[in-house]
Parts: structure tokens; sequence; C-alpha cells
């Protein structure tokens, strides 16, 4: 029978901590980045349409730059955090203040689980939401918590440096 020793479990347990802040981070930032690159197409403008039109946060956006102007405004923030957060090796700063951008998304897209329209699933009540757009946006949930961490540790980093 092959014994771990406890140090060699705690050797594994470090290298799969240090594997998933990494993944965290940069899962993050290509999240954001990649969702961002989508923003420059007409699909993905159309895609949001609904969430932002209900929006009583954004709604006002499509007034001023229209459908197309404003996935790209959006698109270009969003390419802007996820770029910051990968700057987290030689600017901790700099990668907090992408992932409290990535927090201040995240947070605007939860809010659509309160006002866009067939959240929850037809025929159905709380707590069964649809998949779209539903379950489309719950996900930011975890995106959320991602980037609340990755600008916490940040943060803090940024004070040994």
């Amino acid at each position: 029978m092959n014994t771990i020793s406890l140090h060699e479990h705690a050797d594994r347990a470090v290298r799969l901590e240090n594997l998933g802040i990494k993944i965290i981070r940069y899962g993050l930032a290509i999240v954001l980045i990649w969702i961002g690159i989508l923003k420059f197409t007409s699909y993905e403008a159309e895609g949001i349409k609904p969430l932002v039109e209900h929006s009583p946060l954004l709604s006002w956006t499509y007034g001023l730059f229209g459908v197309e102007g404003f996935a790209k405004i959006l698109g270009i923030v969003e390419i802007a955090f996820g770029v910051l957060i990968c700057c987290r090796p030689f600017s901790p700063k700099i990668s907090a203040i992408g992932s409290i951008g990535g927090i201040i998304t995240f947070i605007t897209t939860i809010t659509f689980l309160l006002s866009t329209p067939g959240i929850i699933q037809p025929g159905y009540s709380f707590p069964f939401i649809s998949p779209m757009p539903g379950q489309f946006i719950i996900k930011d949930f975890v995106l959320l918590g991602a980037s609340i961490w990755t600008a916490g540790e940040a943060l803090n980093a940024s004070k040994k440096v």
C-alpha cells in the first residue's frame, strides 16, 4: 500500500491551491477579454440588448451611443479590466484596479436578474430561472466572487511591494 507522507500531502495541497489561484485570476481575465472582444460583433450587441434596454442603470446608454456603439464601449472597458488583472505579477495595484472594475461589472450584470423579462422560467415561479437569460446571468455571482478575491489579494500584495 502506497502511503503519502504529511509533507507530500501538504506539498500537493499547496500546488493545487497555487494552480487554483492562477486559474481564478487568469480565467477571470480571459472571460472579460473574450466577452469584451465579442462586444464588437453585431450578434453580441443584439444579444445583450434585452438586458441593457430593461436595466434602470444602463437603458439610457442606448439613447447616447446606440446598441452597437454602447456594446463597443462596453467591450473596450471589459478588455481593459481583463488586461489590468493580468498585470498582477509586476503591478498588484494596477491588477487591483482591474479587479475592482470586474466587481462593478458583475454587480451591474447581476442587477439584470431584477430587471430583465424572462428570468423566471415560464409556467414556474422563483427559484426556477430560465436557461436564457436567467442561468446565463446567475454565473456572474462566481465571477463577482473571483473579482472580489483577486482585488483583495492584489491590494494586499501591493502593501508588501
